[in-house]
């Protein structure tokens, strides 16, 4: 019996399996708002309240960096370690993985249900396969094949140095290190990313605000769903528009440099929770031109299947993926 977590600063999913059962039928799943709890262990053991289910064995992914056993979730003032739940949950095996090392390790069971295709290509058999994951901040991991098998590793991938790839890019990035200095990936590629080429088109008299946007974007407590479903809904408003573009170049680049980087001859995997929301932008072909701008490299990226993952339980069913085949 295992108990599986995915942990992020707003929502925490548990559930137990039985290895007879595998990942399709969990014993049990609950979904917790995380700020409720002082730490994960009371979490847990208000789960335990209610399923009186016994495990022997957990595996978290836990939305932070996971060093020697410990991690800090981003956004939740947790501090979790792997020995301190080993004794507070009274068993022998724990594991914190990374969240897209996670949600990399479900990679492998993903159903077709579970996937949208933007581009078929060519996959080549246990071929490495990378995930590029734009939600609140910018996630990247990879996956080797490893005898019978795909290891997941973790990678702080999105925090590497943005590298624009035009003028206007060049200039996004000028404008944006005057105000925060070093600029990575993240700070244009995610849901905190999304503010920043917004302002960049706004500050610098690229597109007008209409006036109503402003009192939208005023009203709201997050301004990143505002910008990306007036882009969709409305694309006549110009600076909603370019901003969700230029996003999806970048997230393009991106996706086409971790390819690269991993020789991604098995596919890339975009997960998160901005990739579903926005498919139809996705589905243009400017996506996949971006993708294989990769100038005398491009006919390889040509061959690499790209992928949307649209379960968002991803990230529970790579935890206890990891548990039921390695603890």
């Amino acid at each position: 019996m295992l108990l599986a977590g995915d942990i992020g600063g707003t929502k925490t999913n548990l559930a137990v399996y039985a290895a007879e059962g595998g990942l399709a039928a969990p014993l049990a799943e609950s979904t917790f708002p995380s700020r409720r709890y002082d730490s994960l262990e009371a979490l847990i053991e208000d789960f335990r309240e209610h399923t009186h289910l016994p495990f022997q064995s957990a595996v978290f992914g836990v939305a932070g960096p996971v060093v020697d056993g410990k991690a800090t979730v981003t956004n939740l003032p947790w501090q979790i370690e792997e020995k301190g739940l080993r004794t507070a949950l009274g068993i022998k095996k724990v594991k914190l993985l990374n969240d897209l090392e996670s949600i990399a390790n479900a990679v492998p069971s993903l159903e077709a249900k579970d996937l949208q295709t933007l581009a078929p290509g060519l996959a080549v058999g246990h071929g490495p396969i990378a995930i590029v994951a734009p939600g609140t901040g910018l996630g990247e991991a990879f996956l080797t094949w490893e005898r019978k098998r795909y290891r997941a590793h973790a990678s702080e991938g999105g925090h590497a140095s943005f590298a624009p790839v035009n003028k206007e890019q060049w200039e996004m990035l000028g404008f944006l290190q005057t105000k925060l200095g070093h600029i990575s990936y993240e700070r244009v590629c995610s849901g905190l990313g999304i503010p920043n080429i917004y302002a960049f088109f706004k500050e610098t008299g690229r597109y007008p605000e209409p006036e109503w946007l402003m009192k939208k974007l005023a009203e709201a407590s997050d301004p990143t769903p505002v910008i990306v479903e007036t882009a969709l809904a409305q694309p006549e408003c110009d600076i909603c528009r370019c901003t969700l573009e230029m996003f999806v170049e970048i997230l393009a680049g991106e996706a086409g440099n971790m390819a690269l980087k991993v020789l991604a001859t098995g596919g890339v995997y975009l997960g998160g929770g901005i990739p579903p929301r926005i498919l139809p932008v996705l589905e243009d072909e400017r996506f996949l031109a971006a993708f294989k701008a990769k100038g005398r490299f491009a006919s390889l990226l040509e061959n690499v299947p790209i992928h949307v993952i649209l379960n968002p339980k991803a990230g529970l069913l790579g935890a206890a993926s990891y548990g039921l085949a390695r603890l």
